[in-house]
């Protein structure tokens, strides 16, 4: 007979863990461990749960005794895989029974899908699926789900009891609660990730959601325009424009994310970004970072606009400027719809700078504070007067052949 004690236990433990801020691989390693101890033999668990991410569709986390848990993440694919329409997980998502139990040895077995088959040659004795919604009915549960499915597998030669099965099913219960409070932050931080920034977006999470809240920081801000968008735009397909822009954003953004740079925006066909500086004596290490994301930005364009140019498609041209300098880093716009974004003098400068590529005839170019940080790999293009700005501001231009030999 179970002790009901040990798994009280063990439920207000999950309800700890619901009012705080726990990781889900701790969470589920730790409720996996607490039912081996009070002797439910627990030889493999899984939990899995759908998301939402611009790059996966799904995450699970797998448990299996002695070993630590792991992360797992599903891509998001077209069409679903033949091993997912034969799963007992597909299985559940499509006939919404809640549970399916199924015996892998004895003559009570039935090995109905093809994990099961595996499950039973590592010699595991039964096994148990269990979904749980998180958000009502509602909600419509379609094949991607809203809520968990945890399955629990035994590893005793007589597999479970039916005292045990009560038991994960009481317990099941308890772990969705800690576990909604868990995804729907997950959720939450991959939505803010996605659409405002790693680094924008932890601090909305923070509490950095008024109109007027920002700081002024120091940074080294990336601008890139896309050439001839307008022309493009009236001449091409919608669906070919969107894959261009795509493709483009591709190199203008991506080597400066990777370089530790946060998207703010994409203005129409245009990247703002930004590689923020927390002292002067940062300021060369920043750069080096942002210079060497704009040299992979300048291979890739090329590697990619000769696949172009032999596929017969429309290349890609577009200029950066680069400037160092002090923004107001912050929230603007109106109370009811608000943009973190990072204005003044030296986002407008920066702006101006890409423009002036346009008609000096090189790729990129940016100012001195810049360019001093490894003057060989600039050369003088001269004072020019950018729009809007008081003085003429001497320009740097980017010298791609001196980048790719010290590469």
């Amino acid at each position: 007979m179970m002790d009901s004690s040990l798994l009280t236990q063990i439920n207000d433990w999950l309800v700890e863990q619901a009012l705080g801020e726990p990781d889900i691989v701790e969470l589920f390693d730790g409720v996996c461990q607490r039912l081996s101890a009070i002797g439910i033999p627990v030889g493999r668990a899984m939990l899995m749960w759908s998301t939402l991410h611009p790059l996966f569709q799904a995450e699970m986390v797998l448990w299996r005794r002695g070993k630590p848990a792991e992360l797992g993440q599903f891509i998001h694919q077209d069409t679903a895989s033949d091993l997912w329409l034969r799963s007992p997980m597909y299985f559940i998502l499509t006939t919404h029974v809640p549970v399916v139990r199924r015996r892998l040895v004895g003559p009570d077995k039935l090995l109905d899908f093809p994990i099961l088959e595996d499950l039973a040659a590592e010699g595991y004795t039964d096994y148990l699926l269990m979904s749980t919604e998180l958000f009502g009915r509602s909600i419509t549960l379609n094949e991607n789900g809203r809520g968990i499915m945890v399955s629990w597998t035994a590893d005793r030669p007589a597999g479970f009891t039916d005292d045990e099965i009560g038991a994960l099913q009481r317990i099941q219960r308890r772990l969705a609660i800690a576990c909604k409070t868990v995804i729907q932050m997950r959720i939450a931080r991959n939505i803010s990730e996605a659409y405002l920034g790693k680094l924008t977006g932890n601090r909305v999470l923070e509490g950095l959601i008024r109109l007027g809240h920002g700081e002024e920081t120091r940074a080294l801000v990336w601008y890139s325009d896309l050439r001839n968008s307008t022309g493009l735009a009236e001449t091409m397909p919608s669906a070919d424009f969107l894959e261009l822009l795509n493709v483009y954003f591709e190199f203008a953004a991506r080597p400066a994310v990777a370089a530790g740079g946060e998207v703010l925006a994409f203005v129409g066909d245009a990247v703002l970004a930004i590689f923020p500086v927390n002292d002067d004596a940062e300021i060369p290490v920043v750069t080096r970072r942002a210079v060497a994301a704009l040299a992979e930005s300048l291979v890739l364009s090329d590697r990619i606009n000769a696949e172009r140019r032999q596929a017969g498609r429309q290349e890609i041209r577009y200029g950066i400027g680069l400037n160092i300098g002090t923004v107001m880093y912050g929230n603007i716009g109106i109370p009811e719809r608000l943009a973190f974004s990072a204005i003044g003098p030296t986002v407008i400068e920066v702006a101006r700078i890409e423009k002036l590529t346009k008609t000096v005839g090189v790729r990129v170019l940016a100012t001195r504070d810049v360019a001093s940080a490894d003057p060989h790999l600039w050369r003088s293009m001269g004072k020019h007067h950018l729009e809007g700005v008081g003085k003429p501001k001497e320009i740097f231009g980017f010298l791609e052949e001196a980048a790719s030999e010290a590469a």
